[in-house]
């Protein structure tokens, strides 16, 4: 919030170059102040609209950050910006040759006079409310019971106070002192009443100085150097309407009435902006989980199919060979023996699946990939069988022993040999299964997996790791993605060269174990 948020070096050099522009605008109207410039009677209206509209603005924004806060300093603050709008509006009716030429409340120049000495000794008494007040709010803030009836009574209190100044310079204006002459130019008395303002403005700006810890503070010290350069130029001697220093002082006017606006609407604006980042991020993050749960139901259910296939497979021949007038009680123990052996992979598939998406460290040994590579090929042995599938391995014997877990590895492994299989069963050609290793040019143990299968689209190579995507018609589009984060786990890379109808090629690297020699 702007009343907690510290200002950053860059909107304190901002600050300080805005109030250097001031001084360097006061001196340089300062000589000319009193000289006369053309009446511009659209001016009054003109200037009059844009001070309601932003202080309105900026008072409707500073009661809603109260709302949140429920700081009495904000609340004070709000009021201060209320009246600067509110009492804009009879200053401007009551403004003579505007509207009618007495003014349209026909109360003539004192009352325009006296309304704008109120209007501007107003506000700064609310500021220093404000900075006498913000202490207190770190020991008490308004209840949330309290917000709403504060804000409301707030606003009929200045309405009322207003009202019964209008009321006052207007009907009572034969009776007040004048601040004018007849020609516009300055009276004696004003001079008393403008000394206090200025004394309440230097006032207000050494108490936010000294208290200065916020963005608000910060800039609430630029608006009042504003006031104070204004009210500076209406001490000068003789100074008139429509002169050189009264424009200044009133554009001076209109920048400490739209600065605080300016910054509650950038710095909302990055608020709305984070708020809708947070929410985007936990959007994303919601759906993550939703993809992470899908994505481990069906990998555990993809990966799961192969030995959960292999233990029924076992336990049907098992039964075929009790079942024999001359039970064959080798081949049953061998049966059972590959049940518990696949038993124990499914659990290390498991295992391996929850490791990889938690992120866990696994140990690792040192293997020889080729011993890697013979025992998959036994895993999927029945398969190959029966879709008739040749076998080319062409191990390398001088690579070097890689660091790896070797489950996981046998995993990638079934992996793309099974989706070989179902790509050349799917074709009435050859099917040869070639398998190849060798040395990378980055130093990395390199494993070719190549079949004579249907081949890849170029259109699926740059989405055939993508998560659920697949090619196969049952297919849950698992594999691959959980392949790849293996690999690339290991600190490996997985990817695939293919042509249309010429088979697919899969590669992929681990690093050597440093501590082998080649």
């Amino acid at each position: 919030m702007l009343t907690n948020l510290s200002p950053s070096p860059a909107q304190r050099r901002l600050a300080l170059g805005i109030v250097l522009v001031l001084l360097v605008v006061f001196i340089a109207a300062a000589p000319f102040a009193t000289l006369p410039m053309p009446r511009i009677d659209a001016f009054v209206p003109a200037y009059a609209t844009a001070i309601l509209v932003n202080d309105a603005i900026t008072a409707a924004l500073l009661f809603a950050q109260f709302a949140i806060v429920r700081s009495g300093a904000l609340l004070a603050l709000a009021n201060g910006y209320l009246l600067t709008a509110l009492i804009v509006i009879p200053w401007a009716l009551t403004f003579p040759g505007v509207f009618t030429r007495g003014g349209l409340l026909g109360a003539g120049l004192q009352s325009t006079a006296w309304l704008n000495a109120i209007w501007h000794g107003g506000f700064p008494l609310f500021v220093i409310a404000y900075t006498l007040l913000k202490g207190a709010d770190s020991v008490r803030r308004f209840s949330r019971g309290f917000v709403r009836p504060a804000i409301l009574a707030s606003v009929g209190l200045v309405a009322a106070f207003v009202c019964s100044a209008t009321a006052l310079v207007t009907a009572g204006g034969q009776i007040m002192p004048a601040l004018m002459f007849n020609d516009e130019r300055t009276a004696n008395l004003a001079y008393y009443v403008n000394v206090p303002i200025m004394a309440l403005v230097v006032l207000a700006l050494v108490l936010l100085w000294v208290r200065l810890r916020s963005v608000l503070d910060l800039w609430l010290t630029v608006v009042m150097c504003a006031y104070a350069t204004e009210a500076a130029l209406q001490l000068l001697p003789v100074p008139t309407r429509f002169s050189v220093g009264w424009y200044v002082g009133r554009v001076c006017g209109l920048l400490s009435g739209s600065l605080v606006l300016l910054i509650l609407l950038i710095e909302i604006t990055k608020l709305y902006g984070q708020l809708l980042q947070a929410v985007l991020a936990q959007h994303r993050e919601r759906e993550a989980r939703l993809m992470t749960g899908d994505a481990v139901s069906a990998s555990i259910a993809h990966e799961i199919k192969q030995p959960l296939g292999a233990i029924v497979t076992n336990a049907y021949a098992g039964l075929n060979w009790l079942k024999r007038g001359q039970p064959d009680l080798d081949a049953v123990k061998e049966a059972l023996q590959g049940i518990v052996t696949d038993g124990r992979r499914a659990g290390h598939v498991i295992d391996g699946i929850r490791t990889l998406f938690k992120k866990d460290p696994r140990t690792r040994t040192s293997l020889d990939i080729n011993d890697v590579i013979q025992e998959a090929l036994a895993i999927v042995r029945d398969n190959l069988q029966t879709y008739r599938v040749a076998v080319q391995v062409d191990p390398n014997e001088r690579l070097p022993r890689i660091r790896g877990e070797q489950v996981q590895l046998q995993q990638v492994l079934v992996n793309l040999i099974t989706n070989a299989i179902d790509s050349m069963t799917a074709t009435d050609g050859e099917r040869v299964l070639s398998i190849r290793t060798e040395v990378h040019h980055s130093g990395c143990v390199m494993v070719s997996v190549e079949d004579t299968g249907k081949g890849l689209e170029p259109s699926t190579v740059d989405r055939i790791f993508n998560p659920m995507f697949t090619t196969k018609t049952r297919g849950m589009g698992m594999g691959l993605s959980i392949c790849r984060s293996i690999i690339e786990a290991h600190e490996g890379q997985l990817w695939v060269t293919a042509e249309p109808a010429r088979g697919a090629i899969f590669h992929f690297t681990v690093p050597a174990d440093p501590g082998s020699a080649s």
